[in-house]
């Protein structure tokens, strides 16, 4: 018999998907990868919006009411804290929040918790044409992912580099979706490519 899965995603833009249709974000093209591997996932319950920080992706789980436990968790978070140019130590803490209410959503069980590391949007076109340092903007999410790497290691939790990946969309554009800063369904499936192996070791 085929296991049923619930799964929760937690983010921003790159959770969402921001610019392509809702089945090629990476939670639905995970949730489809994973039913063609035997299980029966739910619909992701996704609480992401384009824009946000940690502070207020913390709200925004508060005021959902949401007290159901999963299966499965992502969380990605932190762009918008180093696009908007806030602090590490803000960062860290808010992260490590964010990283407990992930842990509770599964009851507990950190070997279902998947962080993913932030992308790095500075090779993109987007970053190229608003006059922002490129090598600048890679520091800082270098720095913002040093923190949650380590928030994440050290809690035990699985966790998922796929800032690299996110540098070839400098080089190649079909990553990208027509804005130019988004990524596209190719980009998401290598991250679901990253992300499936230790997921599948676990539910």
């Amino acid at each position: 018999m085929s296991k049923s899965v619930s799964y929760l995603a937690l983010g921003d833009s790159y959770t969402i998907g921001e610019e392509v249709p809702l089945e090629n974000s990476f939670p639905y093209q995970l949730a489809d990868i994973l039913s063609k591997n035997g299980y029966i996932v739910n619909r992701p319950e996704i609480i992401a919006t384009t824009g946000w920080t940690t502070n207020e992706l913390q709200d925004a789980i508060a005021k959902s009411g949401l007290n159901q436990k999963f299966d499965l968790v992502t969380l990605l978070i932190g762009v918008n804290n180093q696009y908007r140019g806030e602090s590490l130590k803000i960062y860290r803490e808010e992260f490590k929040a964010l990283l407990q209410t992930a842990i509770n959503f599964t009851n507990g069980n950190k070997a279902r918790v998947f962080v993913l590391s932030i992308p790095d949007w500075g090779v993109t076109p987007y970053a190229v044409n608003s006059g922002r340092d490129p090598e600048l903007i890679a520091k800082e999410i270098d720095n913002f992912n040093a923190i949650n790497y380590k928030e994440t290691i050290s809690l035990g939790v699985n966790y998922t580099n796929v800032t690299t990946s996110s540098r070839k969309a400098g080089s190649e554009t079909d990553l990208l979706t027509n804005d130019g800063l988004h990524y596209s369904a190719k980009m998401y499936a290598e991250w679901v490519e990253l992300l499936k192996q230790e997921i599948i070791k676990v539910i």
